[in-house]
């Protein structure tokens, strides 16, 4: 049996710098929820001016994921890491120092650039410089980075508003409370941003730019005595003719792209297909919608996001014992079973004099026990292994290629849900909305067991497409 010369240490401390990228991501994603009030006061804006300050943020993620993964095929995940860093910087600090919409539409459009960025190259560059055998562990760290960033925004929002009576007063240095909010992220991202500097370039990335010296010299650090065999292998996988990835490497004359990115990008779709953001972005409106107070609905959230980390440390568990399929499996029928349940509750509710729904105790309880159970499927399930199988699942030659187009199907579909729950609230109602991320949770069941491929514990130089 070959001895594993793995430096374990090493390949654990750069994959967790690149997880705060997807701390980040959660932090960006999750501050402007309590920052709402401040723009409208500041900005003077009216309601689909404040809808749109947050949701811009969306199309940028689109943009920033598509082309950071061209662009990672040309000058390297650590430098689009590296460069989204410095977005996240330039974004906080001008989101709190706007005094307009347009600048602070601009300002939050960077700060998409760069999640989109962190979301697709953060768990690419962890499945480059990990083992085969804990791989999916390590890369399934990206979504408890992301649920944490999430949850320190909202505590933070919720400390410095409570500190001086609401998000629109004066906090500190005659600055209201709203732009601190956005401050608060300066510290996490200078701190990306420098630990970027000590971690290398992905192996995998060099070989494909014909920098083999360097390649080796990284593997070396990373395994010790195999690397020398791992560069062959490497070598092997890239095209024959050794050109270096390209866009229209992913191109197929019969199907316009190639099967295995088509995977990618409805694996991508459908993560969002379910409805998650509904509860992430509206979770207080849904709730007080169901009957509610705010001050439970906000609680309900505060639990959410305490079940949604549990679950994820499950998933980080068992991604590389049982697999990636099984989770998948599971995670879509318990999905499919809670949201199909919470259809059906929210159905046969009645609307009370106000036009909000009103749900019996009995009924309330059995929508609120089902919520959670569905925050646990998929986070225990699609909310990660969604990422560890994009970050791995191409072969080299086109893993940048097939990141950018199932990194844009996630965003542009996240933005498509996003912005289609209010309509769909006031249209058909709770019950048919959930109705609707029912059947897609029915519908990616099917599409796990006919298209995906099994990839625990293969070689990234092994996978086929």
């Amino acid at each position: 049996m070959k001895k594993d010369t793995t430096n374990t240490g090493f390949v654990l401390l750069i994959s967790l710098v690149a997880t705060i990228g997807g701390f980040l991501f959660g932090f960006d994603s999750g501050v402007i929820n309590g920052t709402v009030d401040g723009l409208q006061k500041a900005f003077n804006s009216d309601s689909v001016g404040t809808g749109f300050n947050v949701a811009s943020m969306l199309l940028g993620c689109a943009v920033g994921a598509f082309f950071a993964g061209t662009l990672a095929d040309k000058i390297g995940r650590r430098a689009i890491l590296i460069i989204s860093a410095v977005f996240f910087i330039v974004s906080a600090w001008g989101s709190g120092i706007a005094t307009g919409s347009f600048e602070f539409i601009i300002y939050r459009v960077i700060g998409g650039f760069a999640v989109g960025a962190a979301s697709v190259i953060a768990p690419a560059y962890i499945s480059e410089v990990s083992p085969a055998k804990y791989r999916g562990m390590l890369t399934s760290i990206q979504q408890i980075g992301i649920i944490s960033g999430l949850f320190c925004a909202f505590l933070s929002n919720y400390l410095i508003a409570g500190s001086v009576g609401g998000s629109t007063q004066m906090f500190a240095w005659g600055y209201e409370a709203w732009r601190w909010m956005f401050w608060v992220e300066l510290a996490p991202a200078f701190l990306f941003l420098f630990a970027l500097f000590v971690i290398p370039e992905s192996p995998r990335f060099l070989v494909a730019s014909g920098k083999n010296d360097k390649a080796l010299q990284v593997l070396g650090r990373l395994m010790g005595d195999s690397a020398q065999e791992k560069l062959g292998e490497i070598q092997a996988s890239l095209a024959g003719n050794h050109h270096r990835p390209r866009l229209s490497d992913i191109l197929d004359p019969k199907l316009g792209i190639r099967p295995i990115v088509w995977v990618g990008v409805w694996l991508a779709a459908l993560q969002q297909l379910v409805g998650i953001n509904v509860v992430f972005y509206y979770g207080a409106v849904l709730w007080q919608a169901a009957g509610f107070t705010e001050a439970h609905a906000l609680l309900i959230n505060v639990v959410s996001g305490g079940v949604s980390i549990a679950a994820c440390l499950v998933a980080t568990f068992l991604v590389d014992r049982i697999g990636r399929k099984p989770l998948l499996m599971v995670g879509s029928i318990g999905m499919a079973v809670t949201l199909g349940t919470m259809a059906v509750v929210f159905s046969m509710g009645a609307l009370g004099a106000n036009g909000n729904l009103k749900l019996g105790d009995n009924a309330g309880l059995v929508a609120l026990i089902a919520a959670n159970l569905y925050v646990i499927f998929f986070n225990a399930s699609w909310g990660p292994v969604m990422w560890v199988m994009l970050g791995e699942m191409f072969p080299n030659q086109i893993r940048g290629s097939g990141l950018a187009v199932s990194g844009l199907s996630q965003w542009v579909t996240n933005f498509g849900i996003t912005m289609m729950f209010p309509i769909m609230l006031t249209s058909i109602g709770l019950g048919g909305a959930y109705g609707i991320y029912a059947f897609f949770a029915f519908i990616s069941a099917f599409f796990v067991i006919k298209y995906t491929r099994e990839t625990k514990g293969l070689e990234l130089e092994d996978m086929e497409g």
